[in-house]
C-alpha cells in the first residue's frame, strides 16, 4: 500500500466520480413510477447500490478489515484531504476537537435523514450526503495542511467506524521499543492524514489503514489479532466517555428507533390517537402538510407527504426509543459496575465497549433491510432471511457476552462478583437485542 500510493489515489478519485454520480444525478431525474424497476430507472439502481450494497457492507467491512474504507475508498476523506492541500492551513481550534462532535453529528444526521426520507428520495440524498461532502471540503479548505480534519473530528460516522474497527482481526501494530531504537536513523516523518500519533498508537480506532506508515522505523506493520482483542484488552485509561455514549444511545438507541418507527404499530396507533384528539378540539395546525421537502418529506406526486404531526411523532419515537433502550442498557451496566472495585461510572463506560458487536451487527441488519426491500421489489425473495437474521443476532449476543467475560476476567474481583457483573451485562444485551427481535420477528 505504501509503495503503490499512486494507485490508491487513482482508486479514490474513481470512487469520488462514482459517488457524485450516485448522489447528484438522481436528484435531477423524475421520480420513478410504481411500475419502474431497478434496471430501467437510474434512480432505483442508484438507491440499491447506495443503500442496499454500499452502506451495509461498509459497516461490515469495519468489523473485518478496520477503517480501510476511510483510508483507501472514502470519497469525503479524499476530497477533504485534497482541499486541505490548497486551503488556508489554519491550526485546528479547541472547539473543533471536542470529543462529543461524532455523537452529535451521528444523531442529527440520522434523525434528519428520517424526517426527509433520505433512503427513498434522491433530493434528500443530495441534501444530506451532498451537504456533508460540501462541509468536508469546506473544513479542508480552512483547517490543516494535507490533513483529514473533517474525518478526525466531525464526520457523522467517524465515531461509529472507530468503535467497529476495534473488532477487526487486522490492524497496524506499532512496536514502541523498535521505534525508540530507530530514532538515531532519522527517517523521513510520516504524514498521517487523520492526525494519529503513530508512535503512541495502540489500537485501530483512529487509524484509517491507508498504509502510508507501514514499515516506518521498522516498527509499524500490518498484523493479525483475535477479533475483538482490542476491546477485551481495553483499560480504564483507554475509555472515551463520548464513545461509550455514542455506542449505547446512538448506534444502539437512536439507530433502533430510526429503523423501527416506520414499521411500528405503536407509532401508527399513537399518531391516530393524537390526530383524533386534535380534530375533536378543532386544532388542525399539526395536521397540515405544508412543510417544505427539505424539512419534512413532501412528495405529493408519490402520495408521500408528512404532516407536522408526523415529524413530531418521528422525533418523539426515535427520542423515546433511544432513552428507553439506552437507559435500560446503561442502567444494567451501572448495576454490573457497582459490584466491581473502583468508580462505578468509569466501570460502566468501560463495560459498554463489550456491546460493540451488538451495535455493529444491529446497524448492518437495519441497513440490509433496505437491501431486502429493493430485491423484493424486483421479485427476488430470500427464503432463508429469517434464519440468517436470527443467526447474526445470536452471533452478536454471544460475541458481546464473550468480550464482557474477557474484560471482567481481568478485574481484581471475586468469582461471584464477576458472575453477578456478567449477568447484569447479559441483561443489558437483552435490551439491545429485543428491539431487533420485535422488528424482524414480531411485527
Amino acid at each position: 500500500m505504501r509503495r503503490n500510493r499512486g494507485l490508491i489515489i487513482g482508486v479514490q478519485w474513481a470512487i469520488v466520480v462514482f459517488y457524485l454520480a450516485l448522489v447528484a444525478v438522481p436528484a435531477f431525474l423524475p421520480l420513478p413510477s410504481p411500475e419502474a424497476r431497478m434496471l430501467d430507472h437510474f434512480t432505483l439502481f442508484a438507491q440499491f447500490l447506495f443503500w442496499g450494497v454500499w452502506w451495509p457492507f461498509v459497516i461490515l467491512s469495519m468489523m473485518f478489515m478496520g477503517r480501510v474504507w476511510c483510508g483507501v475508498f472514502c470519497p469525503e476523506g479524499a476530497l477533504t484531504e485534497f482541499a486541505s492541500h490548497y486551503g488556508l492551513g489554519r491550526p485546528v481550534p479547541r472547539w473543533l476537537k471536542w470529543g462529543g462532535w461524532p455523537f452529535v453529528a451521528f444523531v442529527l444526521t440520522t434523525v434528519y435523514g428520517q424526517l426527509v426520507s433520505v433512503y427513498e428520495y434522491p433530493k434528500a440524498v443530495l441534501l444530506v450526503l451532498g451537504g456533508s461532502t460540501v462541509a468536508a471540503i469546506a473544513i479542508g479548505l480552512v483547517y490543516g495542511k494535507g490533513k483529514r480534519v473533517w474525518c478526525r473530528h466531525l464526520c457523522p460516522v467517524s465515531g461509529v467506524f472507530g468503535l467497529l474497527a476495534r473488532l477487526a482481526p487486522v490492524h497496524f501494530s506499532v512496536e514502541r521499543a523498535q521505534w525508540e531504537n530507530a530514532i538515531q536513523i532519522h527517517p523521513a516523518p510520516v504524514e498521517c492524514a487523520p492526525l494519529v500519533d503513530i508512535r503512541r498508537m495502540k489500537g485501530a480506532s483512529e487509524c484509517q489503514m491507508c498504509g502510508r506508515c507501514s514499515g516506518h522505523r521498522d516498527a509499524v506493520r500490518l498484523a493479525a489479532r483475535m477479533p475483538g482483542q482490542e476491546i477485551a484488552a481495553l483499560t480504564q485509561q483507554d475509555v472515551r466517555p463520548w464513545e461509550a455514549r455514542l455506542l449505547v444511545f446512538g448506534i444502539i438507541g437512536v439507530a433502533v428507533g430510526a429503523f423501527q418507527w416506520s414499521a411500528s404499530p405503536w407509532f401508527v396507533a399513537a399518531k391516530q390517537k393524537i390526530a383524533e384528539w386534535l380534530v375533536e378540539r378543532d386544532s388542525f395546525t399539526l395536521l397540515q402538510d405544508n412543510a417544505p421537502w427539505w424539512l419534512l418529506t413532501h412528495y405529493p406526486q408519490s402520495n408521500d407527504v408528512f404532516t407536522w404531526l408526523d415529524g413530531l411523532g418521528i422525533l418523539a419515537y426515535i427520542g423515546l426509543t433511544a432513552l428507553l433502550v439506552g437507559g435500560w442498557i446503561w442502567g444494567w451496566l451501572r448495576a454490573a459496575a457497582a459490584v466491581l472495585p473502583g468508580n462505578a461510572a468509569a466501570n460502566s463506560r468501560w463495560l459498554a465497549y463489550s456491546l460493540t458487536p451488538m451495535g455493529g451487527i444491529g446497524v448492518f441488519l437495519g441497513l440490509s433491510a433496505m437491501t431486502v426491500s429493493h430485491l423484493s421489489a424486483e421479485g427476488i425473495h430470500l427464503p432463508w432471511l429469517a434464519q440468517a437474521r436470527a443467526v447474526l443476532l445470536g452471533i452478536a449476543a454471544l460475541w458481546s457476552l464473550a468480550l464482557a467475560i474477557a474484560m471482567l476476567r481481568r478485574t481484581p474481583s471475586s468469582t461471584p462478583r464477576r458472575w453477578l457483573a456478567t449477568g447484569a451485562v447479559a441483561m443489558a444485551e437483552a435490551g439491545a437485542i429485543a428491539p431487533w427481535i420485535v422488528l424482524f420477528f414480531v411485527w
